[in-house]
């Protein structure tokens, strides 16, 4: 999988518009559980609010089958839309933004709602630490002594690493390597153990 971003703090921006309060949350998510999770947690702290207006894209940045959009009973495609069309313009992965509005009784019209629901979250996008989500394929492999020392200077070259090995009459290890990188660790210890080395992929994990 390709490396993207994610935030790494939680952010909170409010102003008033005409009377209403608009009031922005933004924060980690991973999936529509989480979402949805922390869409009810805000709706529970803002009971008396006119509207809980969300949008959040819970995995990579270009993955359309895990983004999700509400406009809460504003006027169609006037809170969640614009919500999500900055997410989406952040290139963040993980994310949500919820925009709580107590309205003050004066009518935004479509482009006032349009400016208000999405200039909360874009003040937050532009403030947003983040870090990048990596991903790191694990392999087993068995070697002798003189063998290892050619797989350590590997892993060094590709910024890989042991995760575990056991000394014995031969080694038997656990090894790291980016997986942006997986193709070129292959073919390069094939080429320094003349094949005698083989690397079992076993489930990746996530930095």
């Amino acid at each position: 999988m390709e490396p993207y971003f994610i935030p790494m703090e939680n952010l909170f921006f409010q102003e008033e518009i005409k009377k209403s309060r608009f009031m922005t949350y933004l924060a980690r998510v991973e999936g529509k559980e989480q979402a949805l999770t922390y869409v009810h947690e805000i709706k529970k702290s803002h009971q008396a609010a006119s509207h809980h207006c969300w949008a959040y894209i819970g995995a990579a940045p270009n993955n359309d089958m895990c983004m999700g959009r509400s406009d809460d009973g504003e006027p169609k495609g006037t809170a969640g839309k614009p919500i999500l069309s900055v997410l989406q313009g952040s290139h963040t992965g993980e994310i949500i933004a919820v925009v709580v509005r107590y309205s003050g009784g004066i009518k935004l019209g479509t482009g006032g709602l349009v400016r208000a629901y999405s200039n909360g979250v874009q003040q937050l996008i532009k403030q947003l630490t983040t870090t990048e989500k990596r991903f790191y394929q694990h392999y087993q492999l068995h070697c002798d002594y003189a063998q290892m020392a050619q797989i350590e200077s590997l892993l060094a070259a590709l910024s890989g690493r042991i995760v575990e090995v056991d000394y014995l009459q031969s080694i038997q290890a656990t090894i790291e390597v980016d997986q942006q990188l997986c193709k070129q660790f292959s073919e390069k210890l094939e080429s320094l153990t003349q094949g005698k080395v083989i690397a079992k992929k076993i489930p990746f994990i996530v930095r």
